[in-house]
Formats: C-alpha cells, structure tokens, sequence
C-alpha cells in the first residue's frame, strides 16, 4: 500500500526489490518497484539486508518498513521508513509505545522539503491507521539540516546514543494528538 501526498508516493520496498538491489540488478530492482532509480542506488546496503531479514522472518512488516520516495513523475528521489514496529523493545526507555523512523533525499532533490512531506505523510499514517502518538528520530548532531527538519516538524531532544554504525546521535521525539 503507497501512502501517497501530494507531490509525492511513498512505495513499499519488498522483498524482490530488495534482493534485487542488494545483487545491484538495478534493471530487475526497477521492475520490481515500479519506478526509475537514480546512478547511486543502492546507498544503505547494510540497511537493506537488515530490512530483508526483518521481512524474510515477519512479512507483515512491510506496511511498516522501508519505502521509496518517489516523484509523481516515478523517479525515486530517497526513502524513507520505519524500523520496526512501535513498541519496539530499545525505545522503552525513551518512548515505550512509540516507533523510530529515518529519512534520506538524494542530493539533487534536497532542500526542497520532499523530506518534511514525506515525513508528515509517514507520521500521519501510523497515527490515523495504527494509533501510534510518539515517533522518534536519531541524528547525528553534525547533521545540520535534519536537525533543523526535525525541529521544525515539532520534535525535541529527549536523549543521545552511540550507534555502532553512525557514532553519536541525538535521540529526537515527538508526540501527536491530531493529525501529524
């Protein structure tokens, strides 16, 4: 199911896709998604094989994971998703009921808010869909601009952790009442 803005259609990855590019069979990736993928992809492969062993274990994570960011015009333009489902058990101490999420818009097509767009669509349906009132984001605190989308988007900094992968990031939170 694509949740869909109004410039943008956030697209499932599944797991054809995923295997798809993590081969970098970028042709068969296409195919499989449905949309033109920009000379850089793929730029998280760690991820994606995470994702793909999340989806291989528990298929009905997929409205819930990882998702392409896509023009109307069917160019992949970054990605955006979940990492689990809410409640997930490293967000107790932070968030028991809440769900962690992350954003990336390929250069080209940054600063031009596809990433605060993309977000409130993905925050709106977990809350109107799933219930979910707390979402949380991590950033590394010499990620200028994701820090300044974060803050914009009403969320406030609740923590920090070193990630294995990214090093010291900012634990970022936010509750909704209403509609994201």
């Amino acid at each position: 199911m694509q949740i869909r803005t109004t410039r943008l259609d956030l697209v499932p990855m599944t797991p054809e896709f995923l295997r798809a590019s993590l081969r970098r069979d970028i042709a068969s990736a296409s195919e499989a998604i449905g949309l033109r993928l920009p000379s850089e992809w793929p730029d998280i492969d760690h991820v994606l094989s995470i994702r793909l062993d999340q989806l291989t274990l528990e298929p009905t994570l997929q409205p819930w994971l990882l998702r392409a960011m896509a023009l109307k015009t069917g160019e992949m333009i970054g990605h955006i998703g979940f990492h689990t489902l809410p409640g997930a058990e490293y967000l107790k101490p932070w968030r028991p009921s809440g769900v962690e999420f992350g954003f990336t818009v390929f250069e080209p097509h940054r600063r031009k808010g596809y990433a605060r767009e993309a977000s409130l669509a993905l925050m709106d349906w977990a809350h109107k869909e799933h219930g979910v009132k707390d979402f949380v984001l991590t950033i590394s605190p010499d990620n200028l601009p994701s820090q300044r989308l974060a803050a914009g988007l009403g969320f406030s900094r609740i923590g920090e952790h070193i990630d294995e992968v990214d090093g010291i990031e900012h634990i970022l939170a936010r509750t909704v009442s209403g509609a994201a």
